[in-house]
């Protein structure tokens, strides 16, 4: 066995000081371990293990708080990233909602509009309608007049002067006349109106749009002429009682 170098600090080369300044480089633990002769090997052991130690832990304690602020800024910009996502869609919804708000609200009033429009229409069609529309007097000559209008609305033949000769005739333009003694009466059915018209033919003949009250001026005329179209032809061929 080799015996312990019995060299001092002061008896070393040049050579030695070199190698001391190297291993320097390689940390506080190696140098201690070529310096120390031998003695006390518990207080090196506790040396050599001591200042790893210290180094790891002082070293260390940076690169954990960058990992933290590194995990921190990490979730934070995840975060950001959630909130921003929820933003679109929201912002997305919104302005959906508000499209279709806007095509409900354009629909309602063009709709309104239509109806508007349609009502105006109507309105204007009446009035031109009422405008159109005669205005007969109240008496034989507009009776007369309403009466053939109607009737040639309803195809039914007849003139002015064929009508206005045979009511003189009958009734001498009264339509409340009424006759009480010829053989219609004595059956119970006498003759009225102006063109004397009994209910029965009345009732055979009446022409639609027109009233049912036989003693009517223009219900009785249009029915009297229906009456004398169907069995002479016309009114106007109508020169006696018929």
């Amino acid at each position: 066995m080799r015996k312990p170098s019995i060299l001092g600090p002061s008896q070393l080369t040049k050579t030695h000081k070199y190698s001391i300044a190297g291993v320097a480089t390689l940390g506080a633990a190696a140098l201690a371990f070529t310096l120390v002769p031998g003695g006390n090997t518990h207080a090196q052991a506790e040396t050599v293990h001591t200042a790893p130690v210290a180094f790891q832990a002082n070293a260390g304690a940076p690169q954990i708080k960058d990992v933290h602020a590194s995990v921190t800024s990490q979730l934070a910009k995840a975060d950001q990233q959630a909130q921003d996502a929820a933003a679109k869609v929201k912002a997305a919804q919104d302005a959906a909602a508000k499209k279709a708000a806007d095509v409900a609200a354009a629909k309602a009033k063009a709709d309104a509009a239509a109806k508007a429009e349609q009502d105006r229409q109507v309105k204007e069609a009446a009035s031109r309608a009422a405008a159109r529309k005669p205005v007969y007097a109240n008496n034989l000559d507009g009776w007369i007049k309403e009466s053939l209008d109607i009737m040639k609305s309803k195809g039914i033949p007849g003139s002015y002067n064929g009508l206005h000769r045979n009511i003189i005739r009958e009734s001498s333009g009264n339509p409340n006349a009424i006759n009480n003694w010829d053989i219609n009466a004595i059956n119970g059915i006498p003759s009225k109106g102006l063109l004397q018209v009994i209910p029965p033919t009345f009732a055979a003949y009446h022409v639609a749009g027109t009233s049912w009250n036989i003693y009517d001026p223009v219900a009785n005329i249009t029915a009297a002429a229906n009456y004398a179209a169907d069995k002479y032809g016309s009114m106007d061929n109508v020169n006696s009682a018929y």
